[in-house]
């Protein structure tokens, strides 16, 4: 084993004091290592409740995806639980066995995928016992999935069922259509259809879990009443029957183009619009300029300059929002709003005169100070609870940010000048590049424009 590297966390470990027992914050630490098989773990010990939650992620998310199969990357994470097989004097388990196997002690799984990453979660009883049939559990799906067919058939069933009742609806053809514009022929576009989870075997799975859910590439991370030495046998344990992946392929740049607008007939009352470019990648030294500007420009709710214009002013929406998603490779400025039919070509006008004149001219020294404060002050609701850190931690672990992320998360935010947000905001984003998906009109409008 790689020697272990330790972050004292005094920033988050200050923020917990008055929720958690002085005892339990004297040892809360985050701690980081290298197990021999190249599983990076990071954990924080915490007595304050007698729980312990995981987190297991691989490099294993929709932009792996096959691609002519795309949905290979969901399907494979949602079917680890369907049936493990025999291992030694460890009987075969069926899905009813493994489910019934958590819930006879208490324990709470969870999946996720998104485009860089997929795996699961769980939380259990930090008493020996209990936890260590979870854990034994949890091992066993991540190395010996058996990816029944029957349930394969079942799953992908319903999964076409959700695709094409997702297809139907306004929001779900926009988000559709801005991720083709944005990312064309990058695997960040890739999208499940009917067609193409229709094509997917059980060997697509089976091919898809060996490559991408191994050893070398896990990151483990974990909060709660163990000690390091408990979770470094944890973290072996879980890993121990993984193989040890080859480097995998590198993926295509994001190429970044010239905007486009799009038109979609849809019957809906109101059209539903995103504009946006690929614009973030994780851990970019512009991420708190963009932070703390785009809680300005329309990630402050009711505050910010976006809901300013175009819903108090002009009422013409209820809700405008902008967000930046930071990604492995650059993820998306989005900016997402409904409005009335009539009132397509007006919204979109208030929109792009905000943006190119926040672009242009940056936030006022008002604006600067609200938002750092709000920033600041709610930063503590980010971490309150073991969920919420164990993802944060995820995150950190994952795009191997800097341990000491919590800790100057505040700090970065209140060093954010207004120079600061103008330079970062024309660096990310440029006026002629932002897409513009609208759906809602009819026919003959969609045409027209």
């Amino acid at each position: 084993m790689k020697k272990p590297s330790y972050h004292f966390g005094s920033f988050a470990l200050a923020l917990l004091l008055s929720a958690l027992p002085l005892a339990a914050c004297a040892a809360l630490q985050i701690q980081s290592w290298t197990l021999s098989n190249g599983a990076r773990v990071l954990f924080v010990e915490n007595h304050a409740i007698a729980m312990l939650d995981v987190s297991i992620e691989f490099d294993a998310g929709t932009r792996r995806d096959p691609a002519t199969k795309a949905g290979t990357a969901a399907l494979t994470n949602l079917m680890l639980t369907r049936g493990v097989a025999a291992s030694g004097e460890q009987p075969a388990l069926n899905e009813s066995q493994i489910l019934d196997g958590l819930a006879d002690v208490a324990a709470q799984r969870g999946d996720s995928v998104s485009q860089d990453r997929a795996g699961i979660t769980l939380r259990t009883l930090s008493s020996l016992a209990e936890r260590q049939i979870a854990l034994d559990l949890l091992a066993r799906l991540l190395a010996q999935p058996t990816f029944p067919v029957a349930a394969l058939d079942r799953d992908k069933a319903r999964t076409i069922a959700r695709i094409r009742e997702a297809q139907t609806k306004p929001e779900e053809i926009a988000s559709r259509a801005f991720w083709s514009a944005l990312y064309g022929d990058h695997p960040y576009a890739h999208q499940q259809t009917a067609e193409s989870v229709a094509t997917i075997e059980r060997e697509d799975l089976v091919a898809f879990h060996r490559q991408h859910y191994v050893a070398n590439r896990a990151v483990i991370t974990m909060i709660g009443d163990i000690t390091r030495s408990d979770a470094d046998q944890i973290a072996q344990r879980l890993t121990a029957q993984l193989s040890q992946g080859a480097a995998l392929p590198a993926l295509p740049i994001v190429a970044v183009a010239a905007g486009s607008e799009l038109r979609i007939a849809h019957p809906a009352s109101q059209s539903h619009i995103l504009i946006g470019m690929p614009a973030l990648v994780r851990g970019d030294p512009d991420f708190f300029a963009l932070t703390v500007g785009n809680y300005i420009l329309g990630g402050g709710g009711f505050v910010s300059r976006l809901t300013s214009e175009v819903r108090e002013k002009r009422g013409l929406t209820y809700s405008v929002y902008s967000y930046f998603s930071p990604l492995a490779q650059p993820g998306p400025f989005q900016i997402g709003l409904q409005t009335k039919r009539e009132q397509t070509d007006e919204a979109l006008a208030v929109v792009r005169k905000t943006v190119a004149s926040y672009l242009k001219n940056g936030p006022t020294d008002a604006e600067l100070k609200a938002a750092k404060d709000n920033l600041t002050g709610g930063f503590a609701l980010r971490i309150d609870n073991n969920r919420k850190l164990l993802d944060t931690l995820a995150v950190i672990g994952f795009y191997q940010m800097p341990l000491n992320y919590l800790d100057t998360w505040t700090r970065n935010i209140s060093k954010v000048s207004i120079a600061q947000i103008k330079a970062a905001f024309q660096r990310k984003l440029a006026f002629g590049n932002l897409n513009t998906i609208v759906v809602g009109q009819s026919g003959a409008e969609a045409q027209s424009k």
